[in-house]
């Protein structure tokens, strides 16, 4: 004779309130309960389509635009999404007219330019690029004098890897370049966006030579939070003349102000 199991609850459950991990889910006989199953689906079917969705960077360009930002829609070297996914090279690399296009709108020089690309998660761009980097611009343009940031125009690219600014920094003659770019989606977070920067960008930085800001977004960094730090790095970059591991975020501290209020839940 079957009989239906009782779902059996974890006695730490109260600790889910504080993390998206998929924590203290319970179980059913010695399975994990249906629900937390289908729960653990949707969210790879989520992952696996912001991977392959694409960026539409015409009514990104549009949007930003009506802000009043100049931008510039530039491709990789990647001709589709699978190319994409399965040649990581190519997409670190500007395509032939989109190398041509820049050199024709490059400045005589400038501090920054930023670069929004799709990365591995068109979503994330969608869904928070517009909103930093309004955040961004108001903490840039609040500097006078000397401390006044020249800004390049904001360019967008489709097929992006993170190495792509570089190229693109160089070509419009930028003393530092920040890239906006969709990250790797988790189970919990198909829509996190990472911040890069590079100084004096060049085709062959690496890794090390680049900081990186992750998980920005409404349900992990918050935007104003992650303007602050980049503002922070911008500015430490420009006076100490380099980038990446030797330039150290060091607004943990100072960030926590944004906090005030809220407290500490190891506290309560």
């Amino acid at each position: 004779m079957n009989q239906s199991k009782q779902v059996l609850s974890n006695p730490w459950q109260a600790l889910r309130g504080l993390t998206q991990a998929r924590i203290a889910l319970g179980r059913s006989g010695v399975s994990v309960p249906t629900a937390a199953q289908l729960d653990f689906q949707l969210a790879h079917a989520r992952a696996r389509d912001a991977v392959h969705m694409a960026l539409d960077a015409e009514a990104l360009a549009a949007a930003l635009s009506r802000d009043g930002h100049a931008c510039i829609t530039v491709r990789s070297a990647c001709p589709d999404r699978a190319s994409y996914l399965q040649r990581p090279d190519l997409g670190r690399v500007l395509d032939a007219p989109s190398r041509a296009a820049l050199l024709a709108a490059a400045p005589a020089a400038c501090d920054l330019v930023l670069v929004i690309g799709d990365g591995l998660s068109a979503l994330a761009i969608e869904q928070n690029a517009q909103a930093f980097v309004a955040l961004l611009l108001a903490r840039l343009r609040k500097e006078t004098g000397a401390a006044q940031w020249r800004l390049g125009p904001i360019v967008i690219a489709s097929q992006a890897r993170v190495a792509i600014g570089d190229q693109i920094g160089a070509l419009l003659n930028a003393r530092a370049v920040a890239v906006l770019i969709g990250e790797r989606p988790g189970l919990s977070s198909p829509d996190s966006m990472g911040v890069y920067l590079s100084w004096a960008p060049r085709v062959g930085l690496t890794d090390a030579d680049r900081n990186c800001i992750s998980n920005v977004r409404p349900a992990g960094l918050r935007y104003d939070e992650a303007a602050y730090r980049l503002h922070y790095l911008l500015t430490q970059a420009r006076q100490r003349g380099l980038s990446g591991v030797l330039l150290k975020d060091d607004t943990v501290a100072e960030g926590g102000l944004l906090e005030a209020g809220e407290g500490n839940f190891l506290l309560r």
